[in-house]
């Protein structure tokens, strides 16, 4: 009977015909709020003595295979995968199907075979199972991707966390619109498919059925949530804004409004790779127990230095990950060339390996032990009825914990949290650097922060590097690349098409403050997140004005750009050794030119391969500069040249 009424809206046939089959055998679940799923999750009646749901699915050849164990908890849902590979995204799980443009690995290209015979199998198989669906919006208000989700029911904390992230819209919001309401993406989830087809690895297959029938489907062959009902998604927005007529992206970023003790506001937008640092920049400064901030501890010598700063700015979260640019939010012409945005989510995937014992970050903690609702936990170790702490990891060996813990975390419950669009004042790139020393040189010779210009900005965009010991994805070995704006992995389309988009975006808001900013080491200095909790702390009490060029020093290593001799925070001088990498005496000038040149020749490397006949000249230009050695006042050029 429902799905009969969802026939006068324009939605896939192919949608309607696996909930026609669910529906005729009684086995749908149409889901119009978070506390149903919440239900779905973990099912009393279901439930093993303990309290625990098992998630699994029957596999030919193999008998019942379990996925996850799920509970419920206080404070939400508890859920643990049983295999330590699926509780961290695998960075090579996305396959595009379609013989769109793209310059992703294509499902004919790794499997040897066309998809359309799978997605044949996957619907088919979907019609067999107790099915839960709800239907959700992405996007800006009035301009959104209207998207189902289908999902086995049995998976119901996947759907969850899907609903959290995105949101659910009421099938009363879609019978008030009727026909005038247009579905444009569809997410299919079938986890079993995972053992029968792909040996065990997550996959996610994108089919872009647009001109054919206007929908972006999206098919989720694993149950954690990162690569599928986050990730996925956010290909669906990236391909949206790439095929616009007026192209536009969604930012691979956290944004905040940093408002000083002197009530002065500024906005930081803090983009950057996997472990680069965006939740982190929402996080109030971690201290010690007398109260200091540790700025770092010298791995060689042991030596630590501290800052005492009395009273932190107040922050107020706007984005945790994913930032629409949409051409409606920007400035009119003659306005401030500054970037506006707007949080393209309704919940935020926080990863919370570095809450490692209770104190931390009580804002945090607090939240997640008395939150104003549920909440899912993946990776936390939690028993039933019990409060999950998010301190407690899964371990996926004997003393090894999860490296990325999660929570995923409803916007609305966060206090102070901001609804509308903001314009921005300083733009951020975080970089996760090893320990560089005379003994072992490295890339880890970033500064506290670094001044980009413009044209730098973008290189850094382009290149992207995924950097040392990411926690979120399955393990890689050397020195990556997520590439343009660090979105790439989650992008459908062509790197050229990406990389002509943020250029624009770049060039049009030159005036804004750019930043580069390390984190995990400054040289032989481990530094953890202090350097961006300390920059913010400095460039939001200094203002989000451009540095004079008399208060900057040229970085010995032009891809750097610029830094501070010194700064002054509170009172208290940070010295040149966090600033000149190569002024430690245990680093020195010949490590830091070692590691120059690794840094140089990775961005040579990465950056030949964005010389396509269609980019824009102008970025053909400074990729051609960067690859022949440009001075800083080269990169500067880029940017009066086209004022």
């Amino acid at each position: 009977m429902l799905v009969n009424q969802l026939r006068q809206c324009y939605i896939s046939r192919s949608a309607l015909d696996v909930l026609q089959a669910a529906e005729d055998a009684n086995r749908l679940t149409f889901v119009e709020s978070v506390e149903e799923l919440v239900e779905l999750a973990a099912p009393a009646d279901r439930c093993d003595p303990r309290g625990y749901f098992t998630v699994g699915y029957d596999v030919p050849g193999r008998g019942f295979v379990p996925e996850a164990k799920v509970c419920r908890v206080r404070n939400g849902i508890a859920a643990n995968y049983l295999e330590p590979y699926m509780r961290r995204r695998d960075p090579d799980c996305m396959v595009i199907a379609d013989d769109k443009a793209t310059d992703k690995p294509t499902f004919r290209g790794r499997f040897g075979t066309d998809f359309a015979p799978l997605r044949l199998e996957t619907l088919e198989w979907l019609k067999t199972q107790p099915l839960a669906c709800f239907f959700f919006e992405s996007g800006l208000p009035g301009h959104t991707l209207n998207s189902l989700a289908i999902c086995p029911a049995n998976a119901g904390f996947f759907a969850l966390g899907l609903a959290m992230l995105q949101g659910i819209k009421p099938l009363s919001h879609l019978r008030c619109q009727g026909e005038d309401y247009r579905f444009g993406a569809v997410v299919y989830t079938a986890p079993v498919f995972r053992h029968t087809h792909f040996d065990g690895k997550q996959v996610v297959v994108h089919n872009r059925r647009l001109e054919e029938v206007g929908i972006h489907e999206l098919f989720s062959y694993n149950l954690y949530p990162g690569p599928s009902a986050k990730k996925g998604v956010y290909g669906m927005l990236l391909t949206l804004g790439e095929k616009a007529e007026e192209p536009w992206t969604t930012a691979h970023c956290s944004t905040v409004q940093v408002i000083t003790p002197y009530d002065n506001t500024t906005t930081i937008m803090h983009e950057g790779a996997s472990g680069g640092g965006k939740s982190e920049m929402l996080e109030v400064m971690h201290r010690e127990p007398d109260g200091q901030i540790r700025l770092g501890t010298n791995v060689i010598t042991g030596d630590q230095r501290f800052l005492t700063i009395p009273r932190g700015c107040e922050l107020r979260p706007v984005t945790d990950d994913m930032a629409l640019c949409h051409p409606k939010l920007q400035q009119a012409e003659g306005g401030p060339r500054k970037l506006t945005l707007i949080d393209a989510e309704q919940g935020w995937f926080v990863r919370v390996n570095h809450i490692t014992h209770y104190g931390t970050d009580p804002n945090l903690e607090g939240l997640t032990i008395d939150p104003p609702g549920p909440l899912l936990f993946l990776n936390i170790d939690a028993v039933p009825d019990s409060t999950a702490l998010i301190w407690q990891h899964t371990l996926d060996a004997p003393g090894s914990p999860c490296p990325n813990p999660r929570v995923i975390l409803p916007r609305h419950y966060v206090p102070g949290v901001v609804n509308e669009p903001v314009t921005v004042g300083i733009r951020s790139f975080g970089v996760r650097c090893p320990p560089c020393t005379r003994h072992q040189p490295t890339y880890g010779i970033l500064g506290l922060f670094h001044v980009l210009p413009p044209a730098l900005a973008w290189l850094w965009r382009l290149v992207a590097p995924r950097g040392h010991g990411n926690p979120s994805i399955v393990a890689t070995e050397g020195m990556q690349s997520e590439g343009v704006g660090s979105y790439w992995p989650f992008a459908t389309g062509r790197r050229v098409d990406q990389a002509n988009i943020l250029l624009r975006q770049i060039m049009e808001t030159a005036s804004t403050l750019f930043v580069l900013i390390p984190n995990q080491h400054i040289g032989s200095w481990k530094v953890g997140f202090a350097p961006q909790w300390i920059a913010r702390e400095y460039l939001a009490r200094r203002g989000s004005s451009l540095f004079r060029k008399d208060e900057l020093l040229p970085s010995r290593c032009a891809l750097l750009g610029y830094h501070r001799h010194t700064i002054q925070v509170e009172g208290q001088t940070i010295g040149t050794w966090f600033f000149d990498v190569s002024s430690q005496p245990e680093v020195g000038e010949e490590a830091y030119f070692a590691g120059a040149r690794l840094l140089t020749d990775f961005f040579h490397q990465q950056l030949r391969q964005f010389l396509h006949p269609d980019l824009d000249p102008l970025g053909r230009d400074m990729i051609q500069a960067c690859l022949d050695g440009a001075s800083l006042e080269e990169y500067d050029a880029f940017t009066s040249v086209n004022a």
